[in-house]
């Protein structure tokens, strides 16, 4: 499974791909926080905090994330290697994991980078170190989560076809509906009860909830349940190809 894993990675890095998502999530979450004018703009808001990039990134990440996985196993089938894939000494879950895994690897990297965005602010903060540590770290940790989902969904998706382009579109109508579909759902109820029982099914009352700086077992119950299930569904779909 490592050498499939290190296969993957490099393959992200052998071309443009890897370098183009780290680029592009970068430049946009920049051009918000700091160049375009508005709410938005850390400086223009005069506030100490990076509550901008935890709302901009999950949409980034919505067409970055599908853009990554959408050759996963598409890319495989449509180039007849899938076969040659399964004839390996490794599981099905074993496969599934380390094109995952990768994936997530890819967007750790992107990530890593923000934290320059988080001395920037701490360090522009009057008095200097006037930002909530709490809620950055526990938006962090929601934002890597996020990320996690979006990759299992992206993965499924690519499993169930050999065209990448209809893989993509698939992966984004699902991370939307999964992130704010079950929000807008929500609004079409008028009891309380049942808005929060749909809103709990969604992703961002949980990310929400991470990013108060509390990381709460049950939140991450719900992401690493939502993994589960979408590479769970990504075998069962692989084993009838």
């Amino acid at each position: 499974m490592i050498s499939l894993l290190k296969k993957e990675i490099n393959t992200f890095f052998s071309s443009i791909t890897g370098y183009l998502v780290i680029i592009i999530f970068l430049l946009l979450n920049s051009l918000f926080l700091w160049i375009f004018p508005g709410e938005l703009n850390i400086l223009d808001s005069g506030y100490a905090n990076l509550d901008t990039l935890f709302y901009i990134a999950p949409w980034v990440f919505l067409f970055l994330i599908p853009a990554i996985t959408m050759k996963s196993f598409a890319e495989e089938k449509k180039t007849g290697t899938f076969e040659l894939l399964l004839t390996r000494p490794l599981s099905y879950y074993e496969i599934i994991t380390a094109k995952y895994f990768a994936a997530v690897i890819l967007c750790i990297i992107s990530l890593i980078p923000t934290i320059i965005y988080y001395l920037t602010v701490y360090f522009l903060g009057n008095p200097v170190g006037n930002i909530d540590n709490g809620a950055f770290w526990g938006s962090f940790i929601g934002l890597f989560l996020l990320a996690s989902i979006y990759v299992s969904i992206g993965i499924f998706t690519s499993s169930i076809t050999d065209n990448q382009v209809i893989a993509f579109i698939l992966a984004i109508i699902l991370c939307f509906l999964l992130y704010s579909g079950f929000n807008l759902i929500s609004s079409l109820f008028y009891n309380v009860n049942t808005q929060n029982f749909i809103l709990l099914i969604g992703i961002d009352e949980h990310y929400k909830s991470v990013s108060r700086g509390v990381i709460d077992s049950r939140d991450v119950i719900y992401f690493l349940s939502v993994i589960y299930l979408f590479l769970f569904l990504t075998k069962l779909s692989i084993k009838k190809s």
